[in-house]
């Protein structure tokens, strides 16, 4: 199955060109045609796959409110006023999480930018916290649940107060994200068999995604 095409990349293109209300306002009907409603059909297909994986993880393709992020930025607190996120994104997570910061699965769709992803981004410190005194209890669990990713994100410049210094884990300990990505193309989003490939690397983290899970005391 082919959800994605190439209008999807071209629209984005363009409104990162284009950024402001006027524009999107003209071109809303190809925003919904060629980003939102693909995505949304592609979240709605994912529940299958995902409830495979665990059941307590949730595909919800309402439109707003759900797995797909918003379009529309929030510049409250930002130099940047530009109206509108210059991709499109979708965040499978945990039913028991109240935001982002739950555990979840991740789909990044822009021009020369397409990823999939997994894990916590810039979790809040009492969840990290808890996350670092799981992967020193169960060392030999995280090893294996992390065994063939490549983890991404920030770290601390020292290790974390509380902890001792020469864990054989401090660089995993350090780290103020849990995360990994596989990248890709916006060609290979295109392409039939992107949908199963997206599967397949759900299902390659879930270990390291069920580690996290259990380590801030949700039920994978």
């Amino acid at each position: 199955m082919n959800h994605f095409k190439p209008g999807l990349f071209d629209f984005l293109a363009e409104l990162k060109n284009n950024n402001s209300r006027e524009w999107f306002q003209a071109n809303k009907e190809r925003y919904k045609t060629e980003v939102q409603e693909p995505l949304l059909a592609f979240i709605s297909a994912f529940a299958g796959p995902l409830g495979e994986i665990s059941p307590n993880f949730v595909a919800d393709p309402r439109p707003s409110g759900g797995s797909m992020f918003r379009i529309y930025r929030d510049v409250r607190f930002s130099r940047d006023k530009s109206p509108y996120k210059v991709h499109a994104a979708a965040q499978f997570r945990h039913r028991e999480g109240r935001d982002v910061h739950a555990p979840g699965f991740y789909l990044h769709l822009e021009p020369d930018s397409v990823f999939m992803g997994s894990g916590l981004w810039h979790p809040p410190g009492p969840t990290l916290g808890s996350i670092r005194n799981a992967i020193v209890d169960d060392s030999d669990g995280w090893r294996a649940a992390k065994n063939g990713l490549k983890l991404s994100g920030e770290s601390l410049k020292r290790g974390p107060r509380g902890f001792d210094p020469d864990h054989p884990l401090m660089d995993d300990l350090k780290r103020k994200d849990l995360v990994c990505f596989v990248n890709t193309t916006q060609k290979a989003a295109c392409r039939t068999g992107f949908f199963d490939r997206f599967a397949s690397t759900c299902r390659d983290s879930a270990p390291f995604v069920r580690f996290l899970t259990e380590a801030v005391g949700l039920e994978f």
